[in-house]
C-alpha cells in the first residue's frame, strides 16, 4: 500500500468513484490534464461515494449552510484525489500541490468563500502534510455553479518526475 494510501485509510477516508453525470450532460474535456510534471485538474464538485452529486444543493447562505459547504468542499477535495488516482495509478506521484482555485455558488451577501474553500485545503494538508499540501489558493463567489453544486474546485499538481 502506498504512503498516501496508507495516510488516507488511517484518517478514515475513502475515494468515491466517478462523477456519473446527470442525464444528457456531456463534459467534452478529461478530468485530468497531465502536461510534462503537472497535472491540471478540472473543477469538480463534491461526490458521494458512488459518484453520485452530494447533497445539499444551492447557494451557500441561503439554501447551504457554511458547514455543510465546508463539507461539501472536503468531498470535493476526496473526489479530485479519486481523480488523480485513476489517472496517475498512485497518489505517491504527487510531488506537490501548487494551487487551487475554489468557487462557491454564494446567495447575495454571502462573504466567507475562503471559509468554506478551507474544507479542500484542511483535507489536503492532512492527507499530503505541510509539505507537499501547501498551496496558492484563491477562494470566490459565483452566481451559479454547474448542476446548482454550491462548490467547484480546480486546481494543479506538480508530479515527481518518471
Amino acid at each position: 500500500m502506498s504512503g498516501i494510501d496508507q495516510r488516507l485509510r488511517d484518517l478514515g477516508l475513502v475515494l468515491p468513484l466517478p462523477l456519473q453525470l446527470p442525464p444528457g450532460a456531456v463534459l467534452p474535456f478529461p478530468w485530468i490534464r497531465i502536461i510534462g510534471t503537472r497535472a491540471l485538474i478540472s473543477g469538480h464538485g463534491p461526490t458521494n461515494g458512488d459518484g453520485s452529486l452530494a447533497g445539499p444543493l444551492g447557494k451557500v447562505g441561503s439554501d447551504v449552510s457554511l458547514e455543510q459547504a465546508y463539507v461539501a468542499a472536503r468531498l470535493t477535495g476526496l473526489a479530485i484525489l479519486g481523480s488523480l488516482k485513476r489517472e496517475l495509478g498512485s497518489l505517491d506521484r504527487i510531488a506537490a500541490w501548487s494551487r487551487v482555485f475554489g468557487m462557491v455558488n454564494s446567495a447575495p451577501g454571502f462573504n466567507r468563500q475562503p471559509a468554506v474553500i478551507n474544507g479542500f485545503s484542511d483535507l489536503v494538508l492532512e492527507v499530503f502534510g505541510p509539505e507537499k499540501g501547501a498551496h496558492a489558493r484563491s477562494a470566490v463567489g459565483m452566481a451559479e455553479l454547474p448542476f446548482n453544486i454550491p462548490v467547484e474546485v480546480e486546481g494543479e499538481v506538480e508530479l515527481l518526475a518518471p
